[in-house]
């Protein structure tokens, strides 16, 4: 796990520039990032003329009076976010991720994200539809600091739970890979300048949790027995839950009064 979910970047880059805090154009490279170009695709009768790709869709969310973008990170049995309707619901809940708007016409932006290419040099097509929502209610995931206090417990429970079940021993790679998620750069420098200092931190935080539960998932580990694995994988969902959690109340921070 290299990066955040594009719809993180979305709301924090195109909140960011509908907000004035950075320009149009500097918002849609990061947004992109190595992708090709991203298309929008309306979905139904919206109240917003038409938009193509980013840059359009930005200078119409400014135009309609939209003050900035939301981030949700749905996952199966976790909606939390999600406004509705249920075809809206569904369609985030298969891509796991969707950017709401905020102030203005109530809309969900939802990626389609293909693969092309080869495994040696893979590029990615990505197409944001642009849903109508129902109206929509703020959910409380929690504060900074209590997501930041969440993932120190959860970084350290997760690194003892790989080391508990010897996965540097059944995966040679992994030792390396662990320590790399421990010490290496997180995902920080994706961020607007703007970013706060304790967003970046619960940032940096939820990628090192993220990317040990992705890298545990990848086979059983030392689990020998379909007990084991299950208590495991039970494990590795919940703190997966705290690093999914941890992003969007991180990246949502900007939108709270006084920071």
């Amino acid at each position: 796990m290299t990066s955040l979910p594009r719809s993180a970047l979305l709301a924090s880059w195109g909140g960011a520039a509908i907000a004035g805090r950075v320009g149009v154009d500097q918002a849609v490279r990061a947004i992109q990032g190595e992708d090709e170009p991203h298309a929008v695709e309306p979905v139904g009768d919206l109240p917003l003329p038409d938009c193509a790709d980013v840059r359009s869709l930005v200078l119409a969310l400014r135009a309609a009076g939209s003050t900035g973008l939301r981030v949700v990170l749905p996952a199966p049995g976790d909606a939390l976010g999600l406004p509705g309707p249920a075809d809206v619901n569904h369609e985030a809940l298969d891509a796991g991720e969707c950017v709401l708007v905020v102030g203005g016409p109530p809309l969900a932006l939802v990626p389609v994200i293909e693969e092309f290419g080869s495994a040696y040099e893979t590029g990615h097509l990505v197409t944001w539809r642009l849903h109508a929502t129902t109206p929509q209610r703020v959910t409380d995931v929690g504060s900074l600091a209590e997501a930041e206090r969440a993932l120190r417990e959860a970084l350290l429970e997760a690194t003892a739970a790989l080391e508990g079940l010897d996965v540097s021993r059944w995966r040679p790679d992994a030792a390396g890979r662990i320590g790399g998620l421990r010490s290496g750069r997180g995902p920080t420098g994706m961020l607007p300048p703007d970013c706060p200092p304790r967003s970046a931190r619960v940032l940096d935080l939820a990628w090192r949790v993220r990317g040990i539960v992705e890298l545990a998932r990848e086979d059983d580990g030392g689990a020998v027995t379909g007990w084991e694995a299950g208590r495991r994988a039970q494990a590795l969902r919940g703190l997966d839950d705290v690093g999914r959690r941890a992003v969007v109340a991180a990246i949502n921070a900007t939108l709270e009064p006084g920071l």
